[in-house]
């Protein structure tokens, strides 16, 4: 058993997923986001269809469940969200639990704006209905109701936006009130309703003149493809980012859990979902452009393809302007029922881990993330707002989220005894268990060797290919400030924390003793 001080036990009895089935809904849910419907079909198209699934089936098998284990099973032994999971590996590794805490609030301030447009695009999807063959006027809907520039310019906030906003927050909030019994509830909802929207889009999409040039664009290899470096370096990206590890998420998910999970089979379902989503809406994107003829057009570019290049592609599904917006509205709710569960999860994450760490009622931790977050995410939704959300966005995924996942890798594996850890995997599993040398050499070997590579490239094309700006089109203080400064933050704020315990201390907080026997 683990050793836990009494301190935390009084202030709440902890919560506990009522049952294994909502527990993976709750996971995929989390797992299966805007990622899915717009990264990954655009980073099929760019390296070859079937030869970047082959790829992405390789990282996630080698890297992806491996991880997503270690961390599910570390937050269940503890029973503890990240900061305080992280320390019970040691208690120098606690500033890795609070950096990725941080980067998780980091995120959910940008991924709740991104909600709250696809929000907007839904409530307008009607417009669709007068914009039949205007490939113009549908790729600038998004542009005219957001008012952005693009740019590092314009402060107004279009109402409607800022309603939508509103509307995005108040749903994350509700659904997370009750931590895990109100998200056990909308989880059923949630993760259903995207598969049977999207399998609606994809039915539509396979009685389409040009579709099964789509599906062989989609899945037929392109061996050349193999040979290009940034095949393997999105592959490994796009599984490391979906999976929602290394933000906090998975360590309060995990600390929810009895303690007869069988980690390693439900582990790799959550996986292997996850993947299911992707290649669905992959199908339902290739199909779709093949149909309307813009094949060419798909692009890795999430934002651009939700907002910019589908619209194009409703308007031209049929010459009926009504359904054509139905299609359109179709889309936008699926994207919303897929952005919802994964932003209530990064707050999840976040509550869970703070609230643990200093003994403090979750819904009152949740309802502080909210209003806090609330506040700051009104800067992306700003004229400039999309220019801010992509240089921030660019910080947390590109070096924040990588770094941490090197870190969390060389704390488990080398740092500590792994044996423990798998164990810990392995405690309930009858047929499937996971080998010593597939776990020790993914965390010890494959993982952080990966992930340092993917670091290096994206610091290689941003200071030598890209002269150390991330887009020319942005003013370097800007790149600094919403870059560079948050990145710090992040990463010193394990440390800020520390400071502020000690004083704590002096007032009579008593840090639990969380120790992994």
């Amino acid at each position: 058993t683990h050793c836990i001080s009494s301190a935390a036990s009084d202030v709440y009895k902890r919560q506990m997923w009522n049952s294994r089935f909502t527990f993976i809904l709750a996971a995929v849910g989390s797992a299966v986001g805007l990622g899915n419907a717009w990264r990954f079909p655009g980073l099929a198209a760019k390296h070859g269809g079937g030869t970047f699934l082959l790829v992405y089936l390789l990282a996630m098998v080698v890297m992806g469940i491996p991880l997503l284990m270690m961390e599910i099973s570390i937050a269940r032994k503890f029973r503890k969200g990240a900061i305080e999971s992280m320390r019970g590996i040691k208690k120098r590794f606690e500033p890795i639990g609070w950096a990725a805490t941080s980067n998780a609030f980091v995120i959910v301030c940008y991924y709740s704006v991104v909600f709250a447009w696809v929000i907007l695009m839904f409530v307008n999807s009607w417009q669709f209905a007068d914009m039949t063959g205007n490939s113009e006027a549908a790729s600038g809907l998004f542009f005219n109701l957001t008012q952005t520039t693009g740019l590092i310019e314009g402060s107004s906030i279009p109402g409607e936006v800022l309603v939508c906003l509103l509307v995005a927050w108040g749903l994350i909030f509700f659904c997370i009130r009750n931590g895990a019994s109100s998200v056990s509830k909308v989880v059923k909802f949630t993760v259903f309703a995207p598969v049977v929207l999207l399998l609606i889009m994809a039915v539509k999409g396979m009685t389409m003149d040009g579709a099964m040039e789509g599906l062989k664009m989609f899945f037929i290899p392109d061996v050349s493809a193999f040979s290009d470096a940034t095949l393997w370096v999105d592959a490994i990206g796009q599984v490391f980012y979906s999976l929602s590890i290394m933000m906090a998420i998975m360590f309060a998910y995990g600390s929810y859990l009895p303690d007869d999970a069988n980690v390693a089979v439900d582990c790799t379902i959550i996986a292997f979902s996850d993947m299911a989503v992707s290649i669905l809406s992959g199908i339902v994107m290739f199909t779709t452009m093949g149909g309307t003829g813009m094949l060419d057009k798909i692009t890795a570019s999430g934002i651009s393809t939700a907002f910019i290049v589908y619209p194009q592609a409703i308007v031209n599904l049929t010459g009926i302007g009504w359904v054509n917006a139905i299609f359109g509205a179709i889309f936008y709710l699926m994207l919303i029922t897929l952005a919802i569960d994964s932003a209530f999860s990064i707050v999840e994450g976040i509550s869970a881990s703070v609230a643990d760490k200093f003994h403090l009622s979750p819904k009152k931790v949740t309802i502080a993330v909210c209003g806090i977050c609330g506040v700051i995410s009104i800067l992306f939704v700003t004229q400039a707002g999309l220019a801010w959300l992509d240089i921030v966005d660019a910080w947390t995924n590109q070096i924040n989220l990588i770094v941490i996942g090197i870190l969390e890798c060389v704390a488990i594996g080398w740092c500590f005894n792994l044996r423990k850890v798998l164990n810990e995997v392995n405690r309930n599993a009858q047929k499937f268990k996971v080998p010593y040398w597939w776990f020790a050499a993914s965390i010890k070997v494959v993982a952080p060797i990966l992930l340092a590579g993917l670091f290096i490239w994206n610091m290689v094309t941003l200071f030598v290919f890209q002269g150390g700006t991330y887009n020319p089109d942005y003013p370097i203080w800007a790149q600094v400030a919403a870059g560079w400064v948050v990145s710090g933050l992040v990463f010193i704020s394990g440390f800020i924390a520390k400071i502020v315990i000690k004083k704590m201390k002096k007032k009579g907080y008593v840090e639990d003793e969380v120790s992994f026997d």
